[in-house]
Order: structure tokens, then C-alpha cells, then sequence
């Protein structure tokens, strides 16, 4: 069965992306770094046999945007309406039948090694999370052998140090769930130069 990573990315533009970096060193340069860590990202995932790269983009209206021309227009999905845990439930149930990996759009650190490790726990796990050192996580995936659990991502105080337990807290005991590598993505200038970008 196919396996599928999914980037859940916003239009790199000025005043949409990295707005908390932004305050601190202007729009512009913040969405240049978004921009070219993407592009890193996406070109870094999808010459990996391994998987499917499907990007999810928001705003629905921003499906063409230059930096996204790897991934082919078939595999690029608009995120949609609604709340974000909403809309990162949208690929589990819509994209094709396999083990899905949905992963941030601003991880500088993250390579095929820890997407194939998120996949190699899939085989015993019904869903798999990629912790951040804030509280946060930067990776979610599932076996989909059955749909997501409902009460997943319903009460999340998202951009919280609660955002993984609070995650957690709504998988039900029959489900299996394993934690992947820690990996940080870039909220400020602080956690930039933490990581030496």
C-alpha cells in the first residue's frame, strides 16, 4: 500500500507566514526564511521514492504559487475551511488508501530518516507524533485502517506548550500511539538561532 507525506503549508508571503518572527526581523525576511526552508523541504521530500509528497496549502485561493512547483498540480489540495485541527484531519480522510504523515511546512532539521522512522512505527501503531520542545509537535501520523478518532484535535489549545498533551488526551485507550524524533520548527528569532539557521 502507498505511503503519503503531507506539507501542510501556507502561501509564503509577507504578513501571512511567520508573523512572530516577523515582528522581530521584518515580514519580508521572515517569509524569505519560510520560503527557502520550504523549498528545501519539499525538494528534499520528494526525491524519496519511499512516499507520495502531497502539499496542503492555504489559503484555498494560493494553489499556484512558484515555490511549490515540485510537487505536480494533482497532488497539491487546498487545506479548506475551519479550525486547524479541522483542516489537518481533511488528508486522513480524503487522500488515497496508506499510512499518512502529515508534517509542518517549517521544519529546518527534519530529513527523509525521520519521515521513514515515523512510517516504520505506523506498522505497529495506530498513530504516530513528532514532539516539539515547546509542547508542541511537528509531525502527526496514522494507519488509517480505520478513520481518526473523533475526539482527536477537538479540545487543543494550539500554539500552547499544552499542544501535544492536549492532542493526546483525546485518543481513546484502544488506539496504539508512539512518539517519533524531536524536531523543532521556527516560531521567533529566539528559536532560529537555537537552531544555527
Amino acid at each position: 500500500m502507498k505511503r503519503h507525506l503531507v506539507i501542510f503549508a501556507r502561501a509564503p508571503e509577507a504578513g501571512r507566514v511567520k508573523r512572530r518572527l516577523g515582528a522581530e526581523i521584518g515580514m519580508r525576511e521572515a517569509a524569505r526564511f519560510y520560503r527557502r526552508i520550504l523549498d528545501e523541504q519539499i525538494r528534499r521530500m520528494t526525491r524519496d521514492p519511499r512516499w507520495t509528497v502531497w502539499l496542503s496549502v492555504t489559503p484555498d485561493t494560493a494553489r499556484r504559487h512558484p515555490a511549490w512547483h515540485l510537487v505536480p498540480v494533482p497532488q497539491r489540495k487546498p487545506q479548506r475551511q475551519g479550525g486547524l485541527g479541522r483542516r489537518m484531519k481533511l488528508p486522513f480522510a480524503t487522500l488515497p488508501p496508506g499510512p499518512l504523515v502529515l508534517v509542518g511546512s517549517d521544519i529546518p532539521a527534519m530529513r527523509p530518516s525521520h519521515i521513514a522512522r515515523a512510517f516504520a512505527l505506523l506498522s505497529r501503531h495506530d498513530l504516530v507524533f513528532g514532539p516539539a520542545r515547546d509542547g508542541g509537535f511537528w509531525l502527526v501520523g496514522a494507519k488509517r485502517v480505520r478513520p481518526l478518532p473523533f475526539t482527536l484535535f477537538v479540545s487543543v489549545r494550539w500554539s500552547t506548550p499544552t499542544a501535544l498533551a492536549d492532542t493526546l488526551a483525546g485518543i481513546p485507550r484502544h488506539v496504539t500511539m508512539a512518539l517519533a524524533d524531536t524536531l523543532d520548527d521556527v516560531d521567533d528569532a529566539a528559536s532560529l538561532r537555537r537552531l544555527s539557521i
